[in-house]
């Protein structure tokens, strides 16, 4: 009962500390950090201890398909270069580097274990720089690079976490094995996930229920992770691209009135488990706490921490002078080859602060065994690793975006404008197939009416709708159109998702209409 005590203050608490991050423009993990630090040292806390198989599954993939299911498609096929290169060489790079490191301070801290513990710490999370990001409003192409990254670089992180681990179990993991396996988990994985992806897609596209369709859909998310990883394959990519393949369709065969409050029960549940993983570090620091042995990895700590800063800073800046040296001009012509990896300078500088980690590094280091070679010293660094770039990067990166003067190239409001230009007509096309009716000459005026002002000003005033079989039959032509608009690349899933939850919103409203 203590516990239960405990974690519902905690969480009440995150609540609060949340409201506090978004008035001083923070990232709320990294006032969340404080509180599990500070819930170490606080005395008589008990101790609890999650069951590391749990760990995972628990807080990595509902928060993965979260942010996997809103990822734009188009946008990370036209950033794919960069995104690999944070995914997987900027991984590869922190991972060698840290396990260096600790090797060489631990002299008794095996390779396995060295590098078990780079990988724990090599990927970065987007959610905390992208909830800052988003308040300042620089350029887009930045929040589709990070949060691309941070879907792909778990997986890559993680696969090496797994065979460090069985190294150190077992002492033999062969390079040809790795790279074997490698192959055979990646095209598993996504075979996986577009084979379940197709079969829930069917079955939710049938529920009409608002509570059923919420239970089924993280069900089938645990489902999902369990089953890649019951077979041996890669629970992140899995989930990844499950999301992917299931947010297309999506958005045509589930109705508003279960998309709308579904979307809100997954804002809430990945804040809630956010602030879990961060009280359950605390539970376990305060076991290390209170055997004294902190102050021993204080120094190992501080030297991740700068070395992890420093590698991630050195791969961004050297692959964007790169690809720029690459877009300079060539030729009689004098014009530069297409290069879409170039990132400027001040860009490349944000990108290579943005490497706060967060939920998956403590799940991971949640997720080691108990008996596991160094698991306290693994443990406390991984923490002191989210805690320091939280509240160092995290609470300087506002002042570093104004000084480097990165603002937002306003592609996205041109694709809305687009989009609901695009919409508008369409359902005026659909109105004027229903037949004559004072109704439907009504509507049709209204919709013109709207489609001046989002002509001129790129908004959409609205009005009281008198017909509700007319107005239907327009939204139904406004969402066809708009989900083609993105189907053939027009526009992004930003603009979609912005639109798509304007057509929700008159969609519901035409519902309580019918029912009132």
């Amino acid at each position: 009962m203590e516990v239960f005590e405990i974690v519902i203050a905690l969480l009440l608490g995150g609540a609060l500390l949340a409201s506090v991050a978004r008035h001083i423009s923070t990232p709320y993990p990294a006032l969340v950090a404080i509180a599990g630090a500070g819930l170490a040292l606080f005395p008589g806390v008990p101790s609890l201890m999650l069951d590391p198989e749990l760990a995972l599954t628990l807080f990595v993939a509902p928060v993965l398909l979260d942010a996997a299911f809103d990822a734009s498609q188009r946008d990370l096929r036209h950033n794919w270069r960069v995104v690999a290169g944070l995914a997987l060489g900027a991984v590869v790079l922190t991972v060698i580097i840290v396990a260096v490191i600790a090797h060489a301070l631990v002299p008794g801290l095996s390779w396995a274990a060295a590098i078990a513990l780079g990988a724990i710490v090599a990927p970065p999370d987007a959610a905390a720089a992208t909830a800052v990001l988003k308040q300042l409003r620089p350029p887009h192409r930045l929040l589709v690079i990070l949060e691309g990254e941070s879907l792909f670089n778990d997986a890559s992180a993680l696969l090496i976490y797994r065979f460090a681990v069985i190294a150190a179990a077992t002492g033999v993991v062969s390079g040809w094995s790795f790279a074997g396996t490698l192959v055979l988990v990646g095209v598993g994985s996504i075979v996986l996930a577009l084979v379940l992806a197709r079969i829930v897609g069917f079955v939710m596209a049938r529920i009409e229920d608002v509570a059923t369709a919420v239970i089924v859909q993280f069900c089938t998310t645990f489902m999902v992770w369990i089953l890649a990883e019951r077979l041996h394959l890669s629970g992140i990519l899995t989930v990844v691209i499950y999301a992917m393949a299931l947010s297309r369709p999506a958005a045509q065969t589930v109705a508003a009135r279960i998309r709308v409050p579904s979307y809100a029960v997954w804002d809430v549940t990945v804040f809630i488990l956010n602030v879990l993983a961060f009280i359950l570090v605390g539970f376990q620091l305060r076991q290390i706490v209170e055997r004294r042995e902190w102050t021993r990895y204080i120094g190992i700590a501080a030297a991740v921490c700068v070395a992890i800063i420093v590698a991630r800073l050195l791969w961004v800046s050297g692959a964007a002078a790169v690809s720029r040296w690459r877009c300079r001009p060539r030729g009689d012509d004098g014009e530069a080859p297409r290069d879409v990896v170039a990132l400027s300078g001040p860009a490349a500088y944000i990108v290579g602060w943005c490497g706060m980690r967060g939920t998956v590094t403590l799940a991971a280091a949640l997720a080691l065994p108990v008996n596991f070679p160094y698991r306290d010293l693994i443990f406390f660094v991984s923490f002191a690793v989210v805690l320091v770039t939280l509240v160092v990067q995290g609470m300087t990166l506002r002042p570093l975006i104004s000084l480097l003067d990165v603002r937002d190239d306003g592609g996205v409001e041109r694709e809305v404008q687009l989009a609901r230009v695009a919409t508008l007509r369409a359902a005026l096309d659909a109105v004027r197939t229903c037949g004559g009716g004072e109704s439907a000459e009504l509507l049709r005026r209204r919709y013109e009416l709207r489609l001046r002002h989002a002509e001129e000003d790129g908004d959409v005033h609205d009005t009281d709708e008198q017909d509700a079989a007319v107005l239907r039959v327009a939204i139904t032509a406004e969402r066809k159109r708009l989900i083609a608009l993105r189907d053939d690349g027009t526009i992004g899933d930003a603009a979609f998702q912005q639109v798509e939850q304007e057509l929700d919103m008159r969609e519901l409203a035409l519902v309580e209409l019918a029912h009132a």
